[in-house]
């Protein structure tokens, strides 16, 4: 290994708000055509084409880096108890108010698969929430989370820490599909 590669992501620079605003939008940008790659992997693997899931999959992980890097510049990457405040908060405004407001305009145009997938992630960003703030509290405390794994539907995102329930409460997915991280 070089001294060029360091492991580390670009330091932020508090230069220039027009940059500040572009890297932003660079940030979003990255971030959902990583997770869009994702989903055309799944595609992918369904329709029997591992090796271009593979290259999806490769590709996520390169935006995602991007993605990373331009977080970094922005200055967004703290200590572990600054970054669970943040995760916190970005939960908050989530439950609080950008999924309420999206819910209303989606049951003004009456699209029911726009509410079912608000419902979802409305009630998983409660179940982050939660886990953040117990979370921060041990870190506080100088503790880690405890080694239990962490269980996550694969279809409405609902997290736990520990055993996934029987059947998700959100949606109903059996137990054995959650996945474990």
């Amino acid at each position: 290994m070089t001294d060029a590669f360091k492991n580390t992501p670009p330091a932020p620079e508090d230069k220039g708000a027009m940059t500040a605003e572009n890297i932003g939008a660079a940030l979003a940008g990255e971030s959902q055509a990583s997770q869009k790659y994702l989903a055309f992997a799944d595609v992918a693997d369904a329709e029997g084409y591992p090796n271009v899931a593979r290259l999806f999959r490769a590709v996520a992980y390169a935006e995602s880096m991007h993605a990373r890097n331009h977080l970094s510049v922005l200055g967004k990457i703290g200590t572990t108890t600054e970054n669970l405040k943040a995760a916190w908060g970005g939960e908050t405004f989530e439950i609080d108010e950008m999924y309420p407001a999206y819910d209303a305009v989606a049951k003004l145009q009456e699209n029911q698969s726009a509410q079912t997938s608000i419902r979802y992630a409305l009630k998983a960003e409660l179940d982050h929430q939660g886990i953040y703030d117990s979370t921060l509290k041990g870190v506080e405390g100088r503790n880690d989370l405890d080694a239990k794994p962490v269980r996550v539907c694969p279809i409405c995102g609902h997290t736990v820490i520990g055993d996934a329930p029987d059947e998700c409460p959100q949606c109903g997915t059996a137990a054995e599909y959650f996945r474990e991280f």
